[in-house]
């Protein structure tokens, strides 16, 4: 009885957990860029945008919340906040395959074209000093066997699921009525 309830608790205070859940893996992202010196690739940083497109959902899932025959609503953006960690979970399942070598990467995982967008003056700077291209097939870090974009794909996964089933109980679990039992006696 007590998962129920942990359950309908999450289910009912979801827009509140995703916005922190996605702040708390943008800061875990930096703390790894600036902390651990692991610098991000450009997939990296397609899977920080989710992130902060999920954020700004959740932040307006709780002012929805704040009005009145908010359900409806409240639905909509679930819905949506389980599409965007869908979304994050198809970049990150995209980034680990070309980690794995099963696919190519986007060409501005290897360098090429990674500039192209780019001032001749912003070039020229860039020439000027050490370039370090971070590569898109080459984890940065490994934990259990699973790079960053793998255990990005796992959480991306759980926090669809939980957005999802958040759609069908917006409000929690509706706890079921006791059932009474009584024992039929003959005398």
């Amino acid at each position: 009885m007590r998962l129920r309830s942990l359950f309908s608790w999450v289910f009912a205070q979801w827009p509140a957990i995703a916005l922190a859940t996605s702040l708390s893996m943008l800061a875990i992202a930096h703390g790894f860029e600036r902390f651990g010196g692991l610098a991000p690739c450009p997939l990296c940083l397609h899977q920080r945008e989710v992130y902060w497109i999920a954020a700004i959902v959740a932040g307006l899932a709780l002012v929805v919340r704040r009005m009145q025959d908010h359900v409806f609503a409240s639905r909509a953006m679930n819905l949506l906040l389980a599409l965007a960690f869908l979304s994050g979970a198809v970049v990150a399942g995209f980034h680990m395959g070309v980690e794995y070598k099963w696919w190519p990467g986007l060409a501005e995982c290897g360098g090429v074209g990674a500039s192209a967008n780019k001032m001749p003056t912003d070039l020229l700077a860039a020439l000027s000093g050490p370039m370090k291209v971070v590569r898109c097939d080459e984890p940065a870090w490994v934990f259990l066997g699973l790079s960053m974009a793998g255990w990005n794909f796992l959480i991306s996964l759980k926090l669809m699921v939980y957005s999802g089933l958040s759609v069908l109980f917006p409000k929690g679990l509706i706890a079921a009525p006791p059932v009474i039992v009584t024992e039929k006696t003959d005398v």
